[in-house]
């Protein structure tokens, strides 16, 4: 290709439209620009591969913002970064990062540009953020939906409330959902350490306290499954129904390992074992959002937050404790889970007579950041609604 073509190639790659297209009024009233702006940028620096596009779109967004005074220049690059698998969340984390660095006026205009792309694009709303004071820290809750039944969720072990964004809109039709981050994660890391699955389910238990709910349909994948179970073990008055996704109700001797590898390793040593079991190689090779996300949510972590919680995790004893709960029981399982495998997964279904096993296909342990439309669907058909 020629400069020419390879700049219309990589400006329909990064922008979604070609430059013909966006640029008819530059094309109309300066050729010459156009050609600039086509051969010069994007058929030479542009095209060049050491920065991906996705980083190269975010790189433009925080370039453009900064300087200020072009919102349409910067309106057509948020609708690039959101192209090329920048999510919402991170463009709102961008604005938020270019206040420090150039003032809150034009981080602010930017914020007001990123707000009325995502608008046009009807991308939903963020949750609505919550401080809520337990019995001896204070954790976040985010909360989608304002009628019907509550649900609670609770996360895996490593990432924060964050984990169950991608299903929340759906599940919020019709129902009050409630996702927090648990002791030593998110908002509530640094939490006094150590900690039990009973100080844990105490937690959750703090949450529902805090908006006034007596009863909920109580969700959690993983770690967040064994909160989930031994809520229901301790005060089934509390559960109306209990959702199980990737999870156990018996310790593995893996979390004693895990639990010293980050203590004498370090957090990047659990980069690699822990990805690679909650996400397929086709995740980990295309890298959106929720590998991203994982990624640094473990990079991040106090590798004593990360022990305290293992530690924990070694005492879940729910095993055949839940044979008479008189509540709805789904137990969710990851075809391709390599952590908390269907076998697993199908042993807690039977050991819980009445309940419902349902299998996902082609998804791995991290369910709702794999397979976000299957666990939201799921879900709904499984939890009760106001409509």
């Amino acid at each position: 290709m020629n400069r020419g073509e390879l700049g219309r190639h990589e400006y329909e790659g990064l922008m979604g439209r070609t430059p013909e297209e966006a640029l008819e009024e530059v094309l109309r009233t300066s050729p010459q620009m156009f050609e600039t702006v086509v051969e010069g940028a994007f058929g030479g620096a542009l095209a060049r591969p050491e920065l991906s596009r996705q980083a190269r779109e975010l790189a433009s967004v925080a370039i453009i913002a900064a300087l200020g005074g072009a919102d349409r220049r910067l309106a057509s690059h948020v609708r690039g970064a959101l192209r090329q698998g920048v999510e919402p969340s991170e463009l709102l984390a961008l604005c938020e990062h270019i206040s420090v660095y150039a003032g809150f006026p034009r981080a602010l205009d930017a914020l007001a540009v990123v707000n009325g792309v995502l608008e046009e694009q009807d991308v939903p709303k963020p949750p609505q953020m919550h401080r809520v004071a337990l019995a001896d820290h204070e954790t976040v809750v985010a909360q989608k939906g304002d009628r019907g039944p509550a649900v609670i969720l609770s996360h895996s072990l490593g990432v924060d409330w964050r984990m169950w964004e991608p299903v929340m809109e759906r599940l919020a039709n019709g129902r009050r959902v409630f996702a927090y981050d648990f002791r030593g994660h998110g908002g509530a890391a640094g939490a006094p350490r150590p900690f039990t699955m009973d100080d844990l389910a105490a937690d959750l238990l703090g949450v529902l306290d805090a908006f006034d709910v007596d009863r909920a349909h109580v969700v959690g994948l993983s770690m967040g499954g064994g909160i989930a179970q031994t809520v229901a073990v301790r005060a089934p008055e509390r559960v109306a129904s209990l959702a199980l996704l990737a999870t156990t109700d018996h310790a593995f001797d893996a979390f004693e390992d895990r639990a010293r590898s980050g203590e004498a390793d370090g957090m990047e040593a659990q980069l690699v074992p822990t990805l690679t079991r909650w996400f397929t190689p086709a995740a980990l090779a295309t890298d959106p959002w929720g590998v991203r996300y994982a990624r640094e949510r473990i990079r991040r972590s106090d590798s004593a937050d990360w022990a305290a919680a293992w530690r924990a995790f070694k005492g879940v004893d729910v095993r055949d404790r839940l044979a008479g709960a008189d509540f709805p029981t789904l137990v969710l399982a990851g075809e391709l889970d390599a952590s908390t495998t269907p076998e697993i997964m199908s042993g807690i279904a039977e050991r819980i007579p009445g309940s419902t096993y349902r299998e996902l296909p082609g998804t791995p342990h991290m369910q709702t950041l794999e397979r976000p439309d299957l666990v939201a669907e799921a879900l709904d058909a499984f939890l009760p609604a106001e409509r």
